[in-house]
């Protein structure tokens, strides 16, 4: 037996490679300090692309956090189809039971990452290996297996800029994330701001004589709580609903007895796709403007921290239509259309001028204390995909 078979088993089961994903500790160390990061798993999935006929990139622009592009040859031309998955995980601190284990029961795979989206990637590996050596891809299959995604998404947007160094140039993309084997057509964007409102201390027995900071974030407070009202009585978007708003995080004042001189918030809005960021933006600048004007002498300022777009895929796309064909093909029922309240890397997909849609398999627990993936659901997914790999209804 060669060494590369004593490390990746001859027999290529997708529920098995799975168990061998989640054994792999990827906890992303842009979230937990000191954590394992990404080196290892993406090490493993590149050695086993490679085994399989694949030619393998290694990017690491950012040390820690490599990702692989791996791309299959077509015997012929064809449509570019691409599938995107992370490698990373959330962290691990409170998790109930063995986090790394991969034990099956009752039909379930547990351990971190196991829903979240190693059952994806296991998948999506298996379904391009196999049609690979079957000489059935109609086009180019490129895996772009990333870093960082439950983070910064430094990952895709390094693979992304990758690929269009090199030329390569996607017909069409499928972004894998637990969706129950339901296409996401649209999700939520998020947009985090620090605001920091100013004032001046005072002895508490004074307070005439300086200028409250908390008292001017109150007054946001209530501006935010109208701004929520609104949002909630606007016309809902038919997957998505209605935009959030709220304060996640609030810091100010000193002691009982002094008049706060500083009160910081964090606030979060999500997003909904005909919503612009920047305007966004400047409707929270007037909001932290005319609640510092409630308070004589106290002044607020906005800082952008991190924003990202909604996605809206169009549902008569190729992609979609294609991959809604292969899941009814396989489950024996049409294919169901869904939006998440969360983000996802489709949407830098999408800005990448690539047709995309979203779908993973059934499972639960991402982010949670216990997380699993529905075994059958997973050889569905890699059935579902390996349909798409093998169809020629992915060009745009």
């Amino acid at each position: 037996m060669s060494d590369a078979e004593a490390v990746h088993p001859a027999a290529d089961d997708v529920v098995d490679l799975l168990a061998q994903l989640v054994a792999i500790d990827s906890v992303n160390s842009d979230l937990v300090a000191g954590a394992a990061g990404e080196s290892a798993i993406a090490d493993w999935c590149a050695e086993w692309l490679a085994d399989r006929g694949f030619e393998v990139t290694r990017l690491e622009g950012r040390p820690g956090h490599p990702s692989i592009v791996a791309i299959a040859r077509a015997p012929g031309a064809g449509p570019v189809l691409m599938l995107n998955g992370h490698l990373d995980t959330v962290g691990v601190e409170g998790y109930d039971g063995d986090r790394f284990s991969g034990r099956i029961d009752d039909g379930r795979l547990h351990g971190r990452g196991s829903f979240d989206t190693k059952s994806g990637v296991a998948a999506a590996m298996v379904a391009a290996a196999r049609a690979h050596a079957e000489g059935a891809l109609r086009g180019d299959l490129v895996l772009t297996l990333v870093a960082d995604e439950e983070f910064g998404s430094t990952g895709t947007v390094e693979t992304l800029a990758h690929l269009a160094e090199a030329g390569i140039v996607p017909s069409a993309a499928i972004v894998l994330e637990p969706s129950a084997l339901e296409l996401t057509v649209a999700h939520r964007g998020f947009a985090w701001f620090e605001v920091e409102f100013t004032g001046l201390a005072a002895h508490g027995s004074m307070p005439e004589q300086g200028v409250d900071a908390i008292a001017a974030a109150a007054a946001l407070l209530r501006d935010l709580d109208d701004l929520r009202q609104r949002l909630q009585q606007s016309e809902p978007h038919a997957l998505l609903g209605h935009g959030t708003v709220r304060v996640s995080t609030i810091e100010g004042g000193t002691d009982a007895a002094t008049v706060a001189d500083r009160c910081v918030l964090t606030v979060e809005r999500r997003t909904l796709p005909d919503d612009d960021l920047d305007e966004v933006e400047s409707q929270l600048r007037e909001l932290v403007e005319r609640a510092a004007s409630t308070v004589p002498g106290a002044r607020g300022v906005v800082h952008r921290l991190v924003a990202r777009a909604a996605f809206a895929a169009d549902p008569t796309s190729a992609i979609v239509t294609t991959l809604a064909a292969q899941v009814e093909k396989v489950l024996g029922r049409p294919a169901r259309l869904r939006g998440e309240p969360f983000w996802t890397d489709a949407r830098l997909v999408h800005e990448a001028g690539i047709a995309c849609v979203v779908i993973g398999a059934d499972g639960g627990g991402a982010h949670a204390d216990t997380e699993w993936a529905d075994c059958a659901s997973v050889r569905a997914l890699e059935a579902v995909l390996h349909g798409v790999m093998t169809s020629s209804g992915v060009s745009p």
